[in-house]
């Protein structure tokens, strides 16, 4: 999966050199195509949760598939509803735990060694740090339309987002301390590129982007490579094959969701609002469904 994982790296890395160069993304949002990656390519790497959730009951012992799905869904609605009530805790927590998953996640073909959460959170941070440095006031304008001001606060000032910048890329170091090189060329890589796009484009867009064609990507990989140890092409097959429902369901009700926001805000801060809220309701589930399958393995 290495080999995979580096050409995957590589080409993405490419991409975003090509990206950076034509004008017209650097100018515009671009929500809508935000939407629509992220509702096909971008949810789609959570779909076989329901799969790891009846690996989870059989390792528990449960036989009711049942009370995965109704738990799984409770967790969804339970986080919207404090999202409502609660919105900076919510989006200050998201923020904190979906740095630490993709610091995690985008690091999950390495060998597994203990004691990393702190830095798996420090690399993942770069997905936060870096809009705030390169595109400050439209990142603050996001977190505003999502009732979260931190316009006031200290450590978004340049020079404490350079050290927490600087520490997102020594953790990368410490994290492939013991790897070969194709592996601490892969994650200098993926730090390069989310950089590229951040100073580039948008952070929605450049947040889509990353968020579809790193991260996504690089778990539907995983995901294939269960499937079928002895043959990826036809792993990544079957994991199309068996996303492809959920994924559907899962952006018909995003989309359900816009139509009726939209109501109540204009179109570019209600589709935000579904982006960010829509994915923190599945990212609490999924994060939690990952962690406690690793810790019952």
């Amino acid at each position: 999966m290495i080999k995979i994982n580096y050409y995957h790296s590589l080409i993405f890395f490419n991409i975003c050199i090509l990206l950076s160069a034509f004008e017209f993304l650097r100018d515009n949002n671009h929500l809508i195509i935000s939407l629509f990656l992220i509702l096909s390519l971008g949810i789609s790497h959570g779909a076989l949760d329901h799969i790891k959730g009846k690996k989870l009951l059989r390792i528990l012992n449960y036989r009711s598939t049942i009370i995965f799905y109704i738990l799984y869904i409770l967790i969804g609605v339970i986080v919207i509803l404090l999202w409502l009530l609660f919105p900076k805790i919510l989006l200050l927590t998201f923020l904190i735990i979906a740095s630490y998953h993709f610091g995690k996640e985008d690091s999950e073909f390495i060998s597994r060694r203990s004691n990393l959460d702190l830095l798996y959170l420090f690399k993942g941070s770069i997905v936060v740090t870096a809009p705030l440095l390169f595109h400050k006031n439209e990142t603050l304008n996001i977190f505003n339309n999502l009732n979260f001001d931190i316009s006031q606060s200290f450590f978004i000032l340049n020079e404490y987002l350079y050290i927490f910048i600087t520490i997102s890329f020594l953790a990368n170091f410490v994290i492939s301390i013991n790897e070969q090189i194709e592996v601490k060329s892969l994650l200098l890589m993926d730090f390069a590129s989310i950089m590229l796009l951040n100073y580039f484009l948008n952070p929605i867009l450049a947040f889509a982007i990353y968020f579809c064609f790193l991260h996504s990507i690089r778990h539907s990989f995983k995901l294939s490579n269960e499937l079928n140890k002895n043959n990826f092409i036809k792993g990544l097959k079957e994991f199309l094959i068996k996303a492809l429902p959920l994924t559907i369901l899962t952006a018909f009700l995003f989309l359900i969701s816009l139509f009726f926001i939209k109501n109540y805000y204009i179109l570019d801060n209600a589709i935000s609002k579904v982006i960010f809220i829509g994915l923190a309701s599945l990212t609490f589930p999924h994060i939690l469904l990952e962690y406690l399958i690793e810790k019952n393995e």
